[in-house]
Protein backbone atom coordinates (compact mmCIF):
# COMPACT_ATOMS: atom_id res chain seq x y z
CA UNK A 1 0.00 0.00 0.00
CA UNK A 2 1.29 3.26 -0.78
CA UNK A 3 0.79 6.41 1.53
CA UNK A 4 1.07 10.25 1.02
CA UNK A 5 4.25 11.86 1.55
CA UNK A 6 3.90 15.56 2.86
CA UNK A 7 5.53 16.34 -0.23
CA UNK A 8 3.36 15.43 -2.38
CA UNK A 9 0.24 16.78 -0.86
CA UNK A 10 1.75 20.15 -0.72
CA UNK A 11 2.69 20.10 -4.65
CA UNK A 12 -1.36 19.24 -5.28
CA UNK A 13 -2.48 22.10 -2.80
CA UNK A 14 -0.12 24.25 -4.50
CA UNK A 15 -1.16 23.41 -8.04
CA UNK A 16 -4.81 23.67 -7.41
CA UNK A 17 -4.30 26.99 -5.68
CA UNK A 18 -2.03 27.68 -9.16
CA UNK A 19 -4.85 26.99 -11.11
CA UNK A 20 -7.77 28.48 -9.24
CA UNK A 21 -5.70 31.63 -9.63
CA UNK A 22 -4.70 31.40 -12.94
CA UNK A 23 -8.58 30.87 -13.77
CA UNK A 24 -9.55 33.95 -12.29
CA UNK A 25 -7.03 35.96 -14.10
CA UNK A 26 -7.96 34.53 -17.25
CA UNK A 27 -11.74 35.01 -16.28
CA UNK A 28 -10.82 39.01 -15.26
CA UNK A 29 -9.29 39.66 -18.98
CA UNK A 30 -11.43 37.63 -21.19
CA UNK A 31 -14.84 37.56 -19.20
CA UNK A 32 -16.08 40.88 -20.64
CA UNK A 33 -14.94 40.26 -24.29
CA UNK A 34 -16.85 36.72 -24.03
CA UNK A 35 -20.04 38.74 -22.40
CA UNK A 36 -19.74 41.02 -25.28
CA UNK A 37 -19.81 38.56 -27.66
CA UNK A 38 -22.53 36.75 -26.72
CA UNK A 39 -24.90 39.75 -26.33
CA UNK A 40 -24.11 40.82 -29.80
CA UNK A 41 -24.78 37.85 -30.97
CA UNK A 42 -28.18 37.26 -28.50
CA UNK A 43 -28.76 40.95 -30.13
CA UNK A 44 -28.28 40.06 -33.39
CA UNK A 45 -30.52 37.10 -33.02
CA UNK A 46 -33.03 38.81 -31.33
CA UNK A 47 -33.26 41.42 -34.43
CA UNK A 48 -33.54 39.10 -37.11
CA UNK A 49 -36.45 37.54 -35.26
CA UNK A 50 -37.99 40.88 -34.84
CA UNK A 51 -37.10 41.74 -38.97
CA UNK A 52 -39.29 38.29 -39.84
CA UNK A 53 -41.94 39.08 -37.71
CA UNK A 54 -42.53 42.46 -39.02
CA UNK A 55 -42.11 41.36 -42.68
CA UNK A 56 -45.02 39.76 -43.52
CA UNK A 57 -47.55 42.63 -41.44
CA UNK A 58 -46.15 45.24 -44.07
CA UNK A 59 -48.62 46.20 -46.90
CA UNK A 60 -49.36 48.58 -49.58
CA UNK A 61 -50.95 52.01 -48.60
CA UNK A 62 -54.73 51.27 -48.73
CA UNK A 63 -54.93 47.67 -48.33
CA UNK A 64 -57.08 45.96 -45.68
CA UNK A 65 -56.67 42.74 -44.36
CA UNK A 66 -58.54 40.74 -41.91
CA UNK A 67 -56.90 38.26 -39.82
CA UNK A 68 -59.61 35.62 -37.89
CA UNK A 69 -58.27 33.67 -35.18
CA UNK A 70 -59.80 30.70 -34.53
CA UNK A 71 -60.50 30.19 -30.67
CA UNK A 72 -61.16 27.07 -29.33
CA UNK A 73 -63.18 26.61 -26.17
CA UNK A 74 -62.48 22.95 -25.00
CA UNK A 75 -63.92 22.35 -21.50
CA UNK A 76 -64.35 19.30 -20.77
CA UNK A 77 -67.73 18.54 -18.10
CA UNK A 78 -66.25 15.27 -17.29
CA UNK A 79 -63.40 16.17 -15.21
CA UNK A 80 -64.85 14.69 -12.16
CA UNK A 81 -67.52 14.96 -9.09
CA UNK A 82 -68.14 17.70 -6.96
CA UNK A 83 -67.90 16.72 -3.31
CA UNK A 84 -68.88 18.92 -0.88
CA UNK A 85 -67.39 19.09 2.19
CA UNK A 86 -68.37 19.84 5.81
CA UNK A 87 -66.31 21.39 8.58
CA UNK A 88 -66.58 19.50 11.61
CA UNK A 89 -65.69 20.51 15.71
Amino acid sequence: MQEASLQGVLKIILIIILVYYGLKVLTRLFGPLLLKYVTKKAGEKFEQQFNQYQQPQQSTEGEVTIEKRTKKNSSNKDVGEYIDYEEID
